[in-house]
Parts: structure tokens; sequence; C-alpha cells
């Protein structure tokens, strides 16, 4: 009975909270939103592309889709929109017998989207009020989930992206996913932290079996509702980033669709949380205040230690800009050690960068070869305008760059191996480039062992696909 009217109290504080919101969002300036024009603009309509043309040879191994997401609002509204906030949308491109089969972008069906477009929404469950999802899109269990973090329930996809349905994972989810869940190679689970917008007082580690579904929820203790956007495993410990981005409740009552802002009061810590613990269990480890986003890989080392690499910044969200803003420290080593409770920082390499992907068949295991995207050197650019992509050899302590050239922009690209017993980096880089000039889009495929050479292959997409967050390749099955 307790939980039903803490729910009811929950509810009807959250309605308040949202009429007086959505007052001060409309006495917001209108001005152009950075996030909204230019490279950002949202597409207006639902394509399918046949037959794409193809530039080189795409290599006989890959065989199935490239799926990437992010935001599209269907009706852009610049009053207090944040990138991260936007209605999602799939973008699709399969490729098989060295030929590009098909394109398609389709939104995911939220209650808003649905309206929006005259269509009926997905169907499923609901978790909470908040049902858009737009952050990554990965395969568990042999199947196509959309995903975001601190809010709705998964969505799973059909394989030509049309059939979507609300899932919390058959109905074992039984709270807020995230967005990055990891795969551990050697045992088949996914791994996650995940957060509630609506609890600032609990985290919860959850793992999902290699069937695809959850076997674990344990909550965590934490302050100030920390946005926890990452995460890390290891042979011994799931890795948790308490780092001061917390919720703001200043921020939600003034408007703002993304409630989230720097918090210098919130002690930043890493957490080593043993994969079968409980919260009692965490070694809690102090980190000087910085924020993350993105993890490269983790490891324990042969010393007991926590080897952790990470895309850091000074600050993030200090200010508003309607998406990420803040100095980005380069790539950097965290080693923590769990006896002593410290952590020490190396840059590995200082110049701004993001989106980190191993081999994630090294997930979680000591590991050589890293692959980042570039950012541009000043922050007031928006977090995208570079044209490069780096490749990081960590034993050799030595970078290459890929640049695709003048108004190229490149978003994440994930490494695809050759074949199953492949070495580290014997494979391919994927990922879309917006070639802003000409208002198109490339899906490149560079050979990792020649990574700053012209791609081996570039389909080519007839329009301009807006920067996202995040994609992956999802090989056919049998």
């Amino acid at each position: 009975m307790a939980n039903s009217v803490e729910s009811v109290i929950r509810s009807a504080v959250s309605k308040g909270l949202g009429v007086v919101a959505d007052f001060n969002r409309r006495r917001m300036t209108a001005a152009p939103h950075p996030y909204l024009e230019g490279i950002h603009a949202p597409m207006k309509e639902e394509l399918t592309i046949v037959d794409l043309p193809v530039t080189g040879t795409i290599p006989a191994a890959l065989d199935g889709r490239y799926l990437r997401i992010g935001p599209n609002p269907v009706n852009p509204d610049p009053a207090g929109y944040h990138w991260f906030t936007g209605d999602g949308m799939v973008h699709g491109i399969t490729v098989s017998g060295g030929k590009a089969l098909w394109y398609r972008n389709r939104w995911i069906r939220s209650r808003s989207v649905g309206a929006a477009l005259r269509q009926p929404a997905a169907p499923g469950p609901r978790h909470g009020g908040f049902d858009t999802v737009n952050t990554n899109v990965v395969e568990i269990g042999g199947r196509t989930w959309a995903l975001v973090e601190a809010g709705s329930y998964p969505v799973e996809l059909d394989e030509e992206l049309g059939e979507q349905t609300y899932n919390p994972f058959d109905d074992t989810l039984q709270g807020s996913f995230t967005a990055h869940p990891h795969l551990d190679p050697l045992t088949g689970e996914n791994h996650a932290i995940a957060y509630e917008a609506t609890d600032p007082g609990a985290i919860r580690h959850i793992v999902i079996a290699a069937d695809g579904k959850v076997v674990r929820e344990e909550p965590i203790a934490v302050a100030n509702g920390p946005s926890i956007h990452d995460c890390a495993i290891t042979s011994r410990y799931a890795i948790i980033l308490d780092l001061p981005v917390t919720f703001s409740m200043k921020a939600l009552i003034g408007g703002h669709r993304f409630p989230y802002q720097w918090n210098p009061d919130h002690q930043a810590r890493i957490g080593l949380l043993p994969r079968a613990g409980r919260a009692a269990d965490v070694i809690w480890c102090p980190v000087p205040a910085a924020y993350v986003f993105h993890v490269a890989n983790a490891f324990d080392d042969a010393d007991g230690k926590v080897v952790l690499d990470v895309c850091a910044y000074e600050t993030m969200f200090d200010h508003a800009t309607g998406g990420p803003n803040g100095r980005n420290r380069g790539l950097e080593r965290w080693t923590i050690d769990p006896v002593a409770r410290e952590v020490t920082i190396r840059t590995l390499d200082p110049a701004p960068q993001e989106f980190p992907r191993p081999d994630e068949r090294r997930f979680g295991q000591p590991y050589r070869y890293a692959y980042t995207m570039a950012l541009p050197a000043d922050e007031a650019d928006e977090f995208v305008g570079a044209t490069a992509l780096y490749k990081h050899d960590l034993a050799a302590g030595t970078r290459e760059t890929h640049d695709f050239g003048a108004g190229r922009h490149p978003g994440e690209f994930v490494f695809v191996p050759a074949h199953a017993d492949a070495g580290e980096d014997k494979g391919w880089l994927i990922g879309l480039v917006v070639d802003l000039p000409n208002e198109t889009t490339d899906l490149a495929i560079i050979d990792a062992r020649d990574f700053s050479a012209e791609p081996l292959a570039s389909v080519r997409i007839p329009h301009r696909i807006p920067p996202g967050f995040h994609g992956n390749w999802l090989p056919r099955r049998a």
C-alpha cells in the first residue's frame, strides 16, 4: 500500500512541476538553436532507398546491417530544446554480397511522435510518462533494441525497422534502462548501470543473461541524482561513474527539457562493484572533479588495480547551450587502486576526442587499440565540426589519423572484426560521414590496418543524416 501511495504522490507532484515547466518554457526566447539548424537540421520524412551507389569494394565478409540512432524532432521547438531530448530516429543500411541493398530511416513511435505523424504509437508498456528513445541501437539476445537512459523501456525493432514494440526485455526489467549496456564476450552477459530521472537517490546494476532476460537489478544508494551515461566492466567488477553532473530542479522548473547540470558540490567518485556483490560491497574511490560520457575499455591489471580508459571533460553542462559543453581533456587512463581507494590519472592523448570504441571482443580485458572521433579544438564549435578519426595503439603509445577532408564530418565509428578469430585490429571501421557542402552522407568502411588510407568503400546516401549518437554493426544471423 505504501508503494501505491508513494506512486500517486510522485505522479501528482510530477504533473504540477510539468505545468510550471511548460509555463516557463513558453516564456523562453525562441531564438535560432545550434542543434536545430545547419548540420543538425532535422530530417522531415521517412525514406526507403534501394540499391545505393557504392564507391570502392565492400568486403565480402560484411553481411548485415549498420544501424545508427539520434535525435530528430518531428516538430522542432527551440524553446528549452536540448540535443539529448529530441525525438528518436533510427537509420539503417543493409549490406550483403558487396552491395548496399537498402537505406531506411524511421522515427521511434513514442506517443508524441505518433500523435504528430497522425499514426498509431508503438505498442507495449511504458515506464513513466517519458517514452522518447534516441540514444543507442544494439543487439541483445539476438534481437534489435533501441535504447535511452533514465526513463523509457527499450524499443524492440524488426529487421526493416518498421515494427516497433516497447518491451522491458519480455517483462524481466523492472525500472529504467541505460543507453550503454556492455556485453561481456566471455560470459555472454550484458552489464549496465541505470538511473531513474524520478528517483535521485538510487541507481541499479543490471545484468542481462545471454538469452536476453534480466537476471539482476541491484539497487545502490547515491546522492543528488547523478547522470551516469556509461559504465564499464572487468573480470571482477562493474564500474560506476558517479560524477558531478546531477539532477537540477531549478533547470526543470525553468523549462529546460534536459534537467541535469554541473554540480561542483557533488563528490566525484568511482565505484567498484563486485559483479555479484551487493550495494554494501561497492568500493568507492574519490576522483578529482571531471565528467565522462564514454568509456573505451577497462580491465584488471597484474597488480590487482583496475585500469579504466575514458574521454574526460573538465566540466559539463555548467552553462546552457542546448547540448554538450566543457573543455575536453582527451583520452585518459584512470588507474584505480581498490585497496588504497585512490585514482591516478594519466593523459594518453590530450587532443579533444569522443566516442571511444575498442575491438569489443576484448571488452573487460587487456587490449591494445582504441578508435575515437576527433572533436573541434574550440568547444564553442558545439561538439560537431572536426573531420578526423583517431586510432590509438596503447602499447606503442602512438596515434594515427584518418582525415575525411574539409566539410566532411564523421560520427562514431565501430570496429568490425574480419572474422571470429581475427587479430585485434584485423577488420574494418564503419560509420557515417556527413558531407555538409553537398548535403549528402556516406557510410564509410575503413581498413583498420591501413587506417589513414582512403576508405575501402563508401555507400552514398543522397541526403544529410543529422549527427546522432551511437551506431553498431549487426551481422546477419543464420
